[in-house]
């Protein structure tokens, strides 16, 4: 059984050292064990066995170079990694010196706390996976010795060959597996029923030669066999060699085990593995130009957290529109109208006209992020700024290219900037992605934009060019504070999102009778909190919230989800219940908590 926590020897004569990496490392899968000498080190060396060591270069006595080859010299410790933390062997001499001694690496104080935990965890890891890999070998051998025993009762095929490849011996795993009964094979060889394919035939000719001739005892191979119903299997071999009394081999012994299903399932695991971790490496990697390339724009706190917030809302809302999709494409119109969604602007100054396209993932994100920029900047700059000003998207295809326009009427007089911005950056570096171009005209009549880049998609069936319809008139005015006075139940696990939860609804004018981040605490708050509604999360530190989401629902209690799961993962029976998906703004969170009362949250 694997270790719960993985032991980590540090070794440093300065207790606040140790204090740092225990306050860095030690936790649910890490054992930091400290000692303050290099003595103190070698004894718990002889009792017990460590992932890795940090050592600390200069302390008194035994320093950690010494303590490092008396650690070599052990056949117990020799295989133990050596990490050195120093503050002052800097040149290349005692590194040499560092690495001489048997250390995997060398570090510099002070340390980089992630490179430190990276490079512990890669270790720990490997610990782990030698206890696993000791583990599974004792379980083999024990499996090898029932199999001996009970080899018709064994679920493997086990199969006997003598010296020229005739079979000796068919076990009932073999019958079951192959389709051939004992009888039916017994004195042949496998060419002679055609059982091995084709293709592996002469590799294991060649290797039951090697076997026979003593140069090899066991091996396992990989073959491809044949049932009685002409299917293939995946099969691994397990071979060895059974010599007589007179020291030559008698016989061969094959233990074959079907492994067709593991073959598909780890091809689709690595499509899919490798599938995610293309998307979620190019989601990190947006995510951070975008934080790194807002913050430098920014001129402050108050400027930086609506505009990046408003990106990622961009972003999330456009992956939230590829998963509804299994990430197959989006539909153009959805995701232009995706910025009404997120409340970027009105429905009623916004025209949109052009026929239904399918675009591919990749390009749904890229124009999300492009479409955000530009309704951002005429809210701030341009026609957006001013009540009676208005945009309009219009798109077409032609000769194999989308080509879209972005104009802008009814504004504030244009002027060209002096610098361009982040925005107008991002619209071209995300053309260009697509192996398109983006131009901007600053009209005396507002800005425009023209985007073009290829498209291999093809328009919806049956969908003609179509413009967008447009409201004449507004919702009528909500009231200032609808949640004034009322008294919510906050269940959340995350301490962050609880306090962000909390802090709306109390800038709102709401109080908050009850907070639980844990499943049992939130559903005795639920079952007797005096509330007027709650906002439930969708798991609570792995456990689902249905029977808190039912005790809810039997009081009266009205409550909305505040989840990063979409609504087919949530409970079932409670299609009433809002959903306010994370991340959210602070609009849509106070919008769906004023819709648990029938009215809508006015807008700041």
């Amino acid at each position: 059984m694997l270790p719960e926590r993985v032991p980590v020897l540090a070794v440093d004569d300065i207790p606040e050292n140790l204090a740092a990496l225990e306050a860095l490392l030690d936790g649910d899968s890490i054992e930091l064990v400290q000692a303050r000498s290099g003595s103190e080190a070698l004894e718990l060396l002889l009792k017990r066995d460590f992932a890795v060591a940090l050592l600390d270069v200069q302390m008194p006595g035994m320093d950690g170079f010494e303590l490092a080859e008396l650690m070599r010299g052990t056949e117990r410790t020799r295989r133990i990694p050596i990490i050195f933390l120093t503050a002052v062997a800097t040149d290349e001499r005692r590194k040499f010196q560092g690495y001489e001694a048997g250390a995997v690496d060398y570090l510099l104080k002070p340390v980089d706390p992630q490179i430190v935990r990276g490079k512990t965890d890669v270790f720990v890891q490997l610990f782990r996976q030698r206890i696993e890999l000791a583990r599974q070998r004792d379980e083999m051998a024990g499996i090898l010795n029932r199999l001996t025993a009970h080899r018709d009762n064994s679920p493997l095929a086990i199969v006997e060959l003598d010296g020229d490849q005739r079979i000796l011996g068919w076990s009932c795993g073999a019958e079951k597996l192959f389709g051939w009964r004992a009888h039916e094979v017994t004195g042949y060889t496998p060419q002679e029923f055609d059982w091995i394919a084709a293709e592996d035939a002469d590799s294991f000719t060649a290797l039951v030669d090697d076997m026979v001739a003593g140069n090899r005892l066991s091996e396992m191979v990989p073959l491809r066999m044949r049932t009685t119903t002409g299917a293939m299997l995946d099969c691994e071999c397990y071979c060895s060699a059974l010599p007589c009394k007179a020291g030559g081999p008698a016989s061969i012994d094959i233990q074959i085990l079907d492994v067709s299903v593991r073959k598909r399932a780890e091809e689709t695991q690595r499509l899919l593995i490798g599938e995610l971790n293309h998307r979620v490496k190019n989601t990190l990697a947006s995510v951070q130009a975008i934080a790194s390339q807002t913050l430098r724009r920014s001129g402050g706190p108050s400027d930086f957290v609506p505009t990046f917030t408003g990106r990622i809302q961009a972003l999330s809302n456009a992956h939230s529109i590829l998963s509804s999709c299994t990430w197959q494409g989006a539909q153009l119109r959805e995701v232009i109208e995706g910025q009404l969604r997120i409340g970027a602007v009105g429905a009623d100054r916004l025209g949109m006209e052009g026929p239904d396209l399918d675009l591919p993932p990749e390009t749904a994100l890229h124009l999300a992020l492009v479409l955000h920029e530009l309704v951002t900047n005429a809210n701030k700059y341009g026609a957006l700024s001013v009540p009676e000003g208005r945009a309009d998207i219009r798109w077409s295809l032609s000769g194999g290219f989308l080509n879209m326009e972005w104009i802008e009427s009814g504004g504030p007089a244009v002027a060209v900037p002096d610098k361009r911005g982040f925005g107008s950056v991002l619209i071209e570096n995300s053309m260009s992605a697509e192996g398109g171009i983006a131009h901007s005209i600053y009209a005396p009549d507002g800005l425009r934009w023209t985007l073009n880049m290829p498209f291999n998609g093809k328009p919806r069936v049956n969908e003609a060019l179509r413009k967008a319809e447009t409201m004449v008139q507004g919702p009528s005015p909500a009231p200032a504070s609808p949640l004034t006075g009322k008294r919510f139940l906050v269940i959340e696990d995350e301490p962050l999102v609880m306090f962000e939860l909390i802090d709306l609804l109390e800038g709102a004018g709401a109080s908050i009778a009850g907070q639980a981040s844990s499943h049992s605490t939130a559903l005795e708050l639920a079952e007797a909190a005096e509330i007027d509604a709650a906002l439930l999360d969708g798991n609570l530190q792995g456990e689902t919230v249905d029977d808190i989401a039912a005790a809810l629902a039997a009081r009266g209690i009205p409550f909305l989800f505040v989840s990063g799961y979409g609504r087919d993962h949530l409970p079932e029976g409670f299609a009433q219940a809002p959903v306010v998906a994370k991340p959210f703004t602070a609009s849509a969170l106070l919008d769906g908590a004023a819709m648990l009362f029938g009215v809508t949250a006015a807008r700041a």
